[in-house]
């Protein structure tokens, strides 16, 4: 990620906006990214960092693999996103990969399929989201195929980069190329949400305070033929 972005008062900001901000500025750019069926499972619900994209598939029986060695090239701010193609019967992480990458600094990790030892990475205080939980391990059952190429997680592609964020709501991704588009819009639309709150509070029927700064408008791609209603 390019720290001209990561370094300013806007992108500081925008670690604070919630996946249903984001999810709401990805429909008005006519964007894809939020990710069906991935949900936190332990630790915080809270994360926000850039992918890193690990592939597994079946195991070859010729030359058994390895699961989780990735995990030593990873450091702060980095998202583990983990595709074994939404499987539930074998996980591809435990917990000592959860204590390992909270030592690490890591921002978190997400599995389409399941993890185990979920204990653990609530003990350290590790983001985990994943389709669930099961005891199995994949070990001798799945083995890496790739690093770092795009990898699913349900219905969204993910790129090595692309920014990753969850909360109690879910997981949403952001092109890596559309952050600073994704973003802004997010918190332009928080902004107006938070003057229609203020309105309503202060006494102004919702109705009105709607209307007056365009709720039904914020969330409609731009090109929409209901935009401007």
């Amino acid at each position: 990620m390019n720290n001209d972005i990561t370094q300013t008062d806007w992108f500081a900001q925008a670690r604070t906006l919630t996946t249903a901000e984001i999810s709401d500025a990805l429909d008005a750019l006519k964007l894809p990214g939020s990710a069906l069926g991935i949900r936190p499972v332990a630790g915080p619900a809270k994360l926000f960092g850039f992918a890193y994209t690990v592939r597994f598939a079946p195991i070859d029986r010729s030359s058994p693999g390895t699961v989780g060695d990735f995990l030593d090239k990873l450091g702060p701010d980095t998202v583990a996103v983990l595709d074994n193609g939404g499987r539930l019967d074998c996980t591809v992480w435990g917990g000592i990969m959860s204590r390992l990458a909270a030592h690490k600094g890591l921002a978190g990790t997400v599995i389409h399929g399941v993890c185990r030892d979920t204990a653990e990475a609530d003990e350290a205080g590790y983001p985990l989201y994943a389709n669930g939980r099961f005891m199995r391990t994949g070990k001798d059952r799945v083995q890496v195929e790739a690093y770092e190429q795009p990898v699913s997680l349900g219905d969204v592609r993910v790129c090595p980069g692309d920014l990753v964020v969850g909360d109690a709501d879910g997981i949403v991704v952001v092109l890596r190329a559309r952050i600073q588009d994704v973003l802004t819009k997010a918190l332009e639309t928080r902004t107006i949400e938070e003057k229609i709150l203020a309105a309503a509070l202060g006494g102004m029927p919702l109705v009105e305070a709607r209307k007056q700064f365009k709720y039904h408008t914020l969330q409609r791609a731009v090109d929409s033929p209901l935009a401007a209603s």
